[in-house]
């Protein structure tokens, strides 16, 4: 899709397998590592496909996170509510020294020892449900079964936000994370969420308790409204990206049998396939966004101060350079360098948890059902082409 910009294209969407980018950004990675893109609001900036190039965009400083900065890939209706000051708490969309302040009082809490520790919880809600799908029998949805309750679970122990509420903040994340979403819809889903985690952060307050968000408020070095807007970051990206990873995951290794039959023939290859399903899948398929805060040379072209780039994550991490033979799913490879996570300061805080989480999931589903298989056609699986984070709606399966 060509813009009215010479030599410059819009962000392409449309995609004509469900487990790779769509066809014009893979054109791209054959040619240049980065090329002028026209965004929605009219501005030119750049879209990224190289990996060495994502990787120096996503480290640099001079290349910032600032909400208030960038420009949005993708037309959005409430696009004017992401162009103010971060909200209080929402690191991600902040620059050192705000990032700086807020990161460290969290990352204590997801050292890979912390996370090794949730390990034992983990693979007995994994058990649990499970064993609901077996008692209820097949078909079933994955997505509703297993995929989204885990994640769910594990982040509400964590954070001690009720699990029994999750249908209210899973309903809110989900049209905040709609691309198509009004800005009625939006900021009314926003609005809830935010009065719902600003109350029980207030209820911490007057009675603290073992957990994240608990330990934060007695410790008192945020204020009501910034633990709020911590809690809701860690509360949405830890359920919506660890269930679409999984769903999407269990997907493309029904779709790749072979695959699948060399980690049932090796259970330990399960670590390295987890690292192959996060380079392969890529589900942040509208990009990461840096604004230039000065003038810089990325693979040889200036990035003007004030332009934002797009980081294409899932062309990044198919960058023949970089990966042999990257548009094949192959769980023996060393995926090690993918930027699923991201990369740099704001490298993904949970990976950690995410990965153990994928790991016990796929593992525990694939050993309780040896015999799993899609219960619908491929074409009908609702693919999440709408939705900010990538994946699927639902995944009917049988056993």
């Amino acid at each position: 899709m060509t813009s009215s910009q010479p030599g410059a294209m819009t962000l392409p969407m449309e995609r004509d397998h469900p487990f790779d980018p769509p066809a014009e950004l893979r054109r791209l990675r054959a040619g240049r590592p980065i090329n002028r893109l026209a965004f929605p609001d009219g501005h030119l900036g750049w879209l990224v496909t190289g990996h060495a190039a994502a990787r120096q965009v996503l480290s640099d400083p001079r290349f910032s996170a600032r909400q208030d900065l960038r420009h949005f890939p993708v037309k959005l209706p409430f696009i004017t509510e992401q162009r103010g000051p971060a909200r209080p708490g929402w690191f991600v969309r902040m620059d050192p020294p705000d990032h700086t302040r807020l990161r460290r009082l969290l990352t204590g809490q997801f050292t890979v020892r912390r996370m090794q520790q949730l390990t034992p919880r983990i693979e007995a809600i994994a058990r649990d449900h499970l064993d609901g799908m077996e008692r209820q029998g097949p078909p079933a949805d994955l997505v509703q079964a297993y995929a989204l309750p885990i994640p769910s679970l594990v982040i509400c122990e964590l954070l001690g936000v009720p699990y029994g509420e999750r249908e209210q903040f899973q309903r809110h994340t989900s049209t905040m994370m709609r691309l198509g979403a009004t800005k009625e819809e939006f900021m009314g889903a926003l609005g809830e969420l935010s009065q719902y985690l600003y109350k029980l952060v207030l209820a911490k307050r007057a009675a603290p308790t073992d957990d994240l968000l608990g330990g934060l408020a007695a410790g008192g070095e945020l204020t009501d409204e910034e633990l709020a807007g911590v809690a809701m970051l860690l509360l949405i990206a830890g359920h919506e990206t660890t269930a679409n990873m999984l769903a999407l995951g269990v997907y493309a290794l029904l779709h790749h049998p072979d695959q699948l039959a060399a980690l049932r023939a090796d259970p330990e290859l399960m670590q390295g396939a987890v690292e192959e399903l996060m380079r392969y899948l890529s589900i942040i398929h509208t990009g990461l966004t840096r604004t230039a805060l000065e003038d810089v040379t990325v693979e040889g072209e200036r990035v003007a101060e004030g332009e934002t780039v797009v980081v294409s994550v899932a062309e990044a991490n198919r960058d023949g350079g970089q990966y042999s033979a990257p548009d094949t799913l192959d769980v023996t490879r060393s995926a090690t360098g993918h930027i699923g996570f991201g990369h740099g300061v704001h490298q993904c805080l949970g990976q950690q948890l995410a990965r153990i989480e994928m790991r016990i999931a796929y593992s525990a589903l694939f050993a309780r059902f040896p015999g799993l298989r899609l219960a619908a056609p491929p074409d009908q699986v609702p693919m999440r082409s709408d939705m900010a984070v990538y994946g699927v709606h639902r995944l009917p399966v049988s056993w």
